[in-house]
């Protein structure tokens, strides 16, 4: 009988095995999916400015809950919960940190649109 035991958690662990690998391969594939989904709709330099942060526009926009790219909204959201996240009273580094590389990803797309209207501006009067 214990023959038939092993035998049995032997299966049962290969079963489970095999889905948790082809979960794993689903899962992947949809990160991949998503990861060229949202390198498309983005701009290449911001695109490139996203991979480099590790942080996408969305996601910062969110961090900081700033719906348009406004310095002063940004900076005033910024220290606020740079501030409430500092660990001196009892925040999260994890967080604060999250905040500063929002603020970072948020300040390169502020760069690259300014560049990308002196460019045009350039552009307009040749």
């Amino acid at each position: 009988q214990a023959k038939y035991l092993a035998q049995i958690i032997l299966v049962g662990a290969q079963v489970v095995g095999r889905a948790f690998m082809r979960a794993l391969r689903q899962e992947l594939a949809a990160s991949r999916a998503a990861a060229d989904a949202r390198g498309r709709s983005e701009r290449p330099q911001s695109a490139a400015a996203s991979r480099i942060t590790g942080i996408s526009l969305q996601e910062a926009q969110q961090i900081l809950n700033v719906s348009n790219l406004n310095p002063e909204e940004i900076q005033k959201n910024y220290d606020h919960l740079f501030k409430v996240n500092d660990k001196a009273v009892g925040g999260s580094l994890y967080l604060q940190s999250k905040v500063v590389r929002a603020k970072e990803r948020l300040d390169e797309e502020l760069r690259i649109q300014a560049k990308a209207e002196k460019e045009k501006g350039q552009k307009g009067e040749t």
